[in-house]
């Protein structure tokens, strides 16, 4: 056979016939190279170039099997976004495969060395760094509150951070209206249009339909200008939330006040306890801390630096700990201590899944042994950024807690900052904060007030 007739690799792969017919072979003849059978004098050259596959260990080579330098003894964490795993053995674990021991191995750390130390720290001591990335912005918050130098005048206020927070949302509701109320009279048609644009901004078809029918109340045919419209827009979404708009109030008789701090992965559960705890020490309140994160060594070194940096003590176990029990000794100490507010962080959890949302109430039951009444307030965070996902949310954590309120995160980082109209038409829950930002200063309580002009993309009223 000639070098154009030589089948290629891949016809011998699938044997697949040469460029020439051949002839077809009797059925008890042995196969031709063509026909399926690989060439062996000539495959290996074909595929030299082909590394192994990276999931498989080298039999000829150990060193390939070596674990790189840059990993080795690293301590990797869940990517965010992805579904946690509770540990093995706990309620959360898969029933049907069986409780298996914890890993209790704990990787050494370098001790955090506070920004502020001075030389009595130790001569010649390192800079060491935050741990960690989580530990690092819990660090730079309170870096940045405490470096803020600039006098109260230039400081930028809590409107101007909330308007720069909801940008997105104000901007994208404003070019829909400016579009469509431009030279235009109000027809059926521009209001159908203006309540579509109300619910890709997650406001919900209720909200929506209220405020399409409030615009066109009174000016069928007639022209009205986009301020108008964004006058009406923030006057409903006032009348909307208002009910909602609710102060976290801390019953002094209930000591310690116990706030539970629920939430899917991400939300910014951690960080938000952190920054509740400083706004409850300057009403010079004593707040303690409970790391009851066990899942995420992150989430432990975040609190710790959060405890660091305010003078509170952070009650920790090791990574993998039972979260239930670390929550009870937690407020058998805070009531020793006599503290005002126990501050229980928890790990993230999908609420669609039946074996964490099972650990969430078994960290119920056991506080409720030692205080029939506690948890005495629990938060649900929600990011913003999930748009209409934080309605299955509210709806299923609901079923395995006694969600008493929100605080919606991560206000600056969509477009569909409507959500939050939508979750107070739906369920009525008090909303007791917002966030607009990592920043300390970024979490505020809530005002409906000014959300519904920030969100109109109006002045400050």
């Amino acid at each position: 056979m000639s070098q154009d007739e030589k089948p290629g690799w891949f016809g011998r792969l699938f044997g697949r016939k040469g460029a020439t017919e051949a002839p077809e072979p009797p059925p008890d003849s042995p196969a031709s190279p063509a026909e399926g059978q690989p060439d062996f004098a000539t495959a290996a050259d074909d595929v030299a170039h082909v590394p192994l596959p990276p999931a498989e260990p080298s039999p000829v080579d150990p060193e390939r099997n070596a674990v790189p330098d840059e990993i080795e003894g690293a301590d990797l964490q869940p990517i965010a976004g992805e579904p946690e795993t509770p540990p093995s053995g706990t309620a959360g674990d898969d029933p049907a495969r069986g409780a298996e021991p914890a890993d209790t191995t704990t990787v050494a750390r370098e001790p955090v060395t506070a920004p502020d130390a001075g030389p009595e720290a130790g001569a010649g001591a390192p800079d060491i760094q935050p741990v960690d990335v989580a530990a690092a912005l819990a660090h730079d918050a309170l870096a940045d509150d405490e470096t803020a130098s600039e006098p109260a005048s230039e400081k930028r206020g809590w409107w101007t951070r909330l308007t720069s927070g909801m940008k997105r949302t104000s901007s994208a509701l404003s070019d829909r209206v400016t579009g469509l109320f431009t030279k235009r009279k109000l027809d059926a048609n521009t209001l159908e249009d203006l309540e579509d644009a109300l619910i890709q901004a997650d406001f919900g078809v209720e909200t929506a339909t209220r405020i399409s029918d409030a615009v066109g109340k009174g000016r069928y045919e007639k022209g009205i200008s986009p301020d108008e419209v964004r006058a009406i827009l923030a006057t409903e979404v006032e009348r909307a939330l208002e009910p909602v708009a609710k102060p976290l109030v801390v019953d002094p008789t209930k000591k310690p006040f116990v706030i539970l701090m629920i939430g899917v992965n991400g939300a910014g559960k951690t960080t938000t306890l952190g920054k509740l705890s400083l706004s409850l020490k300057a009403e010079g309140r004593s707040v303690m801390l409970a790391a009851g994160d066990t899942f995420r060594a992150a989430a432990i070194e975040q609190l710790k630096v959060w405890g660091e940096r305010t003078g509170t003590p952070v009650v920790s176990g090791a990574q993998g700990a039972d979260a239930a029990g670390l929550a009870f000794d937690a407020l058998k100490r805070a009531k020793a201590e006599g503290t005002d507010v126990l501050l229980i962080d928890t790990a993230g959890r999908l609420q669609n899944k039946a074996g964490l949302m099972a650990e969430l109430e078994k960290i119920i039951r056991v506080l409720r042994k030692s205080d029939p009444e506690a948890p005495h307030a629990t938060l649900l965070v929600l990011d913003a950024t999930v748009g209409q996902n934080a309605l299955s949310q509210v709806e299923l954590f609901s079923k395995a807690a006694p969600v008493s309120g929100l605080v919606m995160t991560k206000l600056d980082g969509t477009a569909r900052g409507g959500i939050l109209i939508a979750l107070a038409a739906k369920f009525g829950l008090p909303v007791h904060f917002i966030g607009v930002g990592e920043g300390v200063d970024d979490l505020e309580p809530f005002a409906a007030r000014d959300f519904a002009r920030a969100i109109a993309g109006l002045e400050k009223g």
